[in-house]
């Protein structure tokens, strides 16, 4: 029932509950908006993993079905939220910590796998599920046309002869597997039931990757889905640190958290990161604009006015606030 968004500063975002089970059909890791911020199509919906540790798998991930759950969330020790969702878990000896951010500008989002190993050899595979549809929309009963093409650490999908817009996965040191005709079937949104809207549909596997981590070795993954043709040379770490450095100058700017307590520190900055997630930049006409609200709308001029001041003025931002008026 408790549920995180992030954002891309263009109107991408990504969502999903804290045990990592899309209820809604506006979860995913990668929702892309192709005329920014407006038009989005979920690109990625999620990132199954499993370990193996000494021949046997453990499931990390939990999906739902109309009659079942699967239970990937008893390995989960721990969700946390700042700057990003940071999940945890833990397999017998070997640690996981999971954390997952957008590039901003760009419709990208990164996960950095942080392992710590125990005594055993371990396998992790990473299952993408990725689908090619408008976020309002579901793929019920949808069959997938993919076409795929490996180069070094760059997997290059096209998505029912899409080829225009290729998905663009990177996962360096790994080994690829191509799934032929492979989906994840009948995903349940118990949400979307609630809202009284269809509530199931389909996603396409096309492979999985997997990475070896040698017995107590201390290893870090990453993991980049895009629309950007140009991912090689980026890393899930280097797209983290951008992203805490940009929201650091943010937080420094308002001088909102000067001569406050601790504790009043920590509520504040939460504040703010909030605060600009409904900020977003409108390159068609080189203007920021205030998003109404996730996960289903865009920018409305009565919702901008009722949140212009608490977004844009008490947090400095005034440059933007000139833009948003225009």
């Amino acid at each position: 029932q408790k549920e995180w968004t992030i954002t891309n500063g263009i109107g991408g975002f990504a969502s999903s509950t804290i045990i990592g089970a899309n209820t809604r059909k506006y979860h995913g890791l990668l929702i892309a908006p192709f005329d920014p911020p407006a038009d989005r199509h979920l690109i990625l919906a999620k990132v199954d993993e499993s370990l193996e540790i000494d021949g046997h798998k453990y499931d990390l991930y939990t999906n739902m079905n109309k009659n079942y759950i699967s239970d990937g969330y008893k390995y989960q020790e721990s969700f946390e939220k700042q700057y990003f969702p940071i999940f945890t878990y833990k397999i017998k000896n070997v640690k996981i910590t999971k954390t997952i951010s957008m590039e901003y500008g760009k419709n990208t989002v990164a996960i950095q796998y942080k392992i710590k190993n125990g005594d055993s050899k371990a396998i992790l595979t990473l299952a993408p599920l990725i689908n090619f549809r408008n976020y309002h929309h579901t793929s019920t009963n949808s069959k997938f046309d993919l076409s795929q093409e490996i180069e070094d650490t760059k997997l290059t999908i096209t998505v029912n002869k899409r080829s225009d817009r290729p998905i663009y996965i990177s996962v360096p040191d790994s080994k690829y597997i191509i799934h032929n005709d492979n989906s994840f079937n009948d995903m349940f949104y118990i949400e979307e039931e609630k809202r009284g809207f269809i509530a199931e549909e389909n996603h396409a596997i096309p492979g999985v990757f997997e990475i070896v981590i040698n017995p107590n070795e201390e290893k870090e993954i990453s993991f980049i889905c895009s629309l950007e043709k140009e991912i090689e040379e980026k890393t899930a770490k280097e797209i983290i640190e951008k992203e805490i450095e940009r929201l650091d100058k943010i937080i420094k700017e308002t001088k909102l958290i000067e001569k406050k307590s601790e504790q009043n520190q920590d509520l504040i900055k939460k504040l703010i990161i909030a605060s600009d997630n409904f900020v977003a930049y409108k390159p068609a006409f080189d203007l920021h604009t205030v998003m109404a609200g996730y996960p289903w709308f865009i920018d409305w001029s009565r919702d901008t006015l009722i949140s212009f001041e608490g977004l844009l003025l008490v947090t400095r931002r005034y440059e933007i606030a000139r833009e948003v008026l225009l």
